[in-house]
């Protein structure tokens, strides 16, 4: 155990362009996993997640919704950090790339590369992939496209600063070869290798095109390049260049970096290489994982395969999903996301394994000795085994934990509880319970149990943190019972146990499954719907406005004091008729909130009278009363109508909440 050890863990900083989905979650829950495993441990722990708020697609979308750049990233960030509280997520710091202490460390860092000669200005000439923030030369490209996400690239012709990344190639490859734990998985770590040795080409990092961004200090027509900005977080959040935090020295450099794969190029190249320039201490690990799939590929809103993590919380609880992603999906790799795995793995390992051996468990230490039950050493083969596992349990779950195999430490915590269960159809306790003289055999064999649940119950509080202070209060024990160093048989003397609610509910699959897949269904319509309507948006606005049919002969101008005396209420329409002296006319009985009235409309062409009756609908209550067919009617007011581009005509109906006798404005 270690008193004074600090230990620092980053995640990606997340581009919010929009609402996160469970890829990203997936990400922070393991980052999350490790931090509460140090912190058990007694390490000192930073554990940083933010988000990356610059950039040329942000630029476009807020313009797109009609708002600035910052108050669009507002919104969103707000929903990244309702998402983390949510699944529990224990972050320390949380930094945006538009904190003005973030800003000035960047400023910083540009000015020191440039006037020691490790940035120049010169000119941008290739590719640029939008959703990636990436540039790209010829040779780069896959197929004419761009070789991380495989979207179209654009030409880019424009004035810019460089980094010289290519001094740092030979740098950067004896470090990949001394510290062959720097990028992980090992398979990454040949990728860069190979990507340097094509020709490692200097680092666009500034633009003139896009103007959201962090100004280069020293040439504000030029914005910094998002990677740059974006990398600088890890030290300006610990205080770097600013005057905000004084945590550099404490943490700095960091433990692990977790990033996705499609990412890992720039932290294993472009930031050491910037750290390296800086003279600034490396970075221990950077972990490359795979990428959440579902129906075979990467998540995407627009392709309506995105997976809402707060849906998934709401109905099977936070601890189930963060179990299913810390235990479903091979580290390093890629793994599927289906309805299917979800449901299974909770049923199999949650409800049948974890729930079912406390339910059980506490069920007859309650049942054969009134909740109470002592240590009593155990006699046969089958309790040494059992005390075996648990003892032995902590340090495999350390050594996954530091391979950052996490899938492996919780199958190792599983496999006791598996073979508990096991243990529990072995000895029998209920045959046990029928002869006063096994009443020590019993005690002993509930009293394995409970040890057994306890040591898996303070390993699991690092993954379900919810979970395990629930397990604990069920075998009778608070939270401070949920201690590291206290994982060996034994430790715990006495239990007794209190009967709660079940951890984890069994799942009713063909039924859970048919609702899930309605779900989808209606979440690709949607994705498609939004899908057409853009595409129909687009092609119309890139078609030449056909003349307008409309009639703007406009009326005499009048001021607002004499528009104001224009009287607009919703009317209620309680009885309609057609006029035999008229085909044109229908005569409406109209009720206005005081009295009813007598309206004659001109729209029989287009509304029969029951297509009004019970309606609500505008008139202009104080229009002089007007005769009408000789004097045989007279009409106390207009409704509203409007022409339509058929020759038609349209109303505007009111809800059933609007009030008779509303005034309209």
């Amino acid at each position: 155990m270690s008193e004074h050890k600090t230990f620092y863990i980053t995640t990606p900083i997340y581009y919010p362009s929009d609402k996160l989905h469970i890829g990203h979650s997936y990400t922070t829950v393991a980052c999350d996993a490790l931090a509460r495993f140090k912190r058990m441990q007694g390490y000192d722990v930073m554990f940083l997640t933010g988000t990356d708020e610059h950039g040329q697609k942000i630029q476009d979308k807020a313009a797109d919704a009609g708002v600035t750049p910052k108050e669009y990233v507002d919104k969103i960030v707000a929903t990244v950090k309702d998402l983390w509280k949510l699944l529990d997520v224990s972050y320390d710091r949380f930094i945006r790339t538009t904190d003005d202490y973030h800003m000035e460390s960047c400023q910083k860092i540009f000015t020191k590369l440039y006037e020691q000669g490790d940035i120049y200005k010169g000119e941008y000439i290739g590719h640029y992939c939008k959703p990636c923030e990436s540039f790209w030369t010829d040779s780069q490209l896959v197929d004419g496209k761009c070789p991380d996400c495989g979207r179209e690239v654009y030409d880019a012709h424009e004035e810019a600063y460089f980094f010289k990344t290519s001094k740092y190639a030979d740098r950067l490859l004896k470090l990949y070869e001394e510290n062959p734990q720097f990028i992980q998985p090992e398979s990454r770590k040949n990728e860069m290798i190979a990507f340097i040795k094509q020709g490692l080409q200097d680092t666009c990092v500034s633009r003139t095109s896009v103007k959201w961004g962090i100004p280069v200090p020293f040439d504000p027509k030029h914005t910094m390049y998002v990677w740059v900005d974006a990398l600088s977080n890890y030290i300006s959040a610990l205080g770097y260049g600013n005057e905000k935090y004084h945590d550099y020295d404490k943490f700095w450099p960091a433990d692990l970096h977790m990033v996705g794969k499609e990412i890992l190029r720039f932290h294993t190249i472009l930031w050491p290489a910037m750290l390296m320039a800086l003279d600034l201490p490396l970075p221990k690990r950077v972990f490359g994982h795979g990428w959440l799939l579902m129906n075979g590929g990467k998540m995407s809103k627009s392709v309506g395969n995105v997976v809402d993590p707060v849906i998934l919380c709401d109905r099977y609880g936070v601890d189930a999903i963060r179990y299913f992603l810390l235990r479903e999906i091979p580290f390093g790799n890629d793994g599927m996301f289906t309805n299917e795995a979800l449901i299974n793995r909770i049923n199999s390992d949650l409800a049948n394994d974890l729930g079912n051996l406390l339910s059980r468990t506490v069920a007859m230490c309650e049942k054969y000795f009134g909740g109470t039950v002592h240590n009593v050493a155990g006699t046969e083969a089958i309790d040494t085994e059992l005390e075996t596992m648990v003892n032995e349990l902590t340090a495999k779950v350390t050594a996954d934990m530091d391979s950052l195999t996490i899938p492996q430490a919780l199958m190792e915590i599983f496999a006791v509880i598996q073979r508990a269960n096991k243990y529990i159809d072995e000895t029998a306790p209920w045959a046990l319970a029928k002869d006063e003289a096994n009443k020590a055999r019993l005690e002993s064999v509930l009293y394995h149990l409970c040890e057994a649940l306890r040591v898996c119950g303070i390993l699991l509080n690092a993954y379900l943190p919810t979970t395990a202070p629930k397990m604990m209060e069920q075998l009778g024990l608070d939270a401070s019972a949920l201690d590291l160093t206290k994982t060996t048989y034994g430790a715990q003397e006495t239990y007794t146990v209190h009967k709660g609610e079940a951890l984890f509910p069994r799942i009713d699959v063909a039924k859970e499954i048919a609702h899930l897949k309605e779900e989808d269904e209606k979440r690709k319509a949607a994705a498609e719907a939004a899908n057409k309507a853009k595409a129909e948006a687009e092609k119309k606005a890139a078609t030449p406005a056909e003349e307008s049919t409309v009639d703007f002969t406009h009326e005499e101008e009048i001021d607002f004091d004499t528009f104001c005396k224009v009287e607009l209420r919703v009317a209620e329409v309680r009885a309609c008729e057609n006029l035999k002296e008229s085909k044109k006319l229908l005569h409406l009985t109209v009720f206005d909130g005081e009295r009813e009235r007598c309206i004659l409309s001109g729209i029989a062409k287009w509304f029969k009278p029951e297509d009004l009756i019970g309606k609500k609908i505008g008139i202009v209550c104080n229009l002089a009363p007007r005769p009408m067919m000789k004097g045989k009617y007279v009409s106390e007011g207009m409704i509203f109508a409007a022409d339509t581009a058929d020759g038609g005509c349209s109303i505007a109906f009111y809800g059933d909440d609007t009030p008779v006798g509303s005034r309209i404005h």
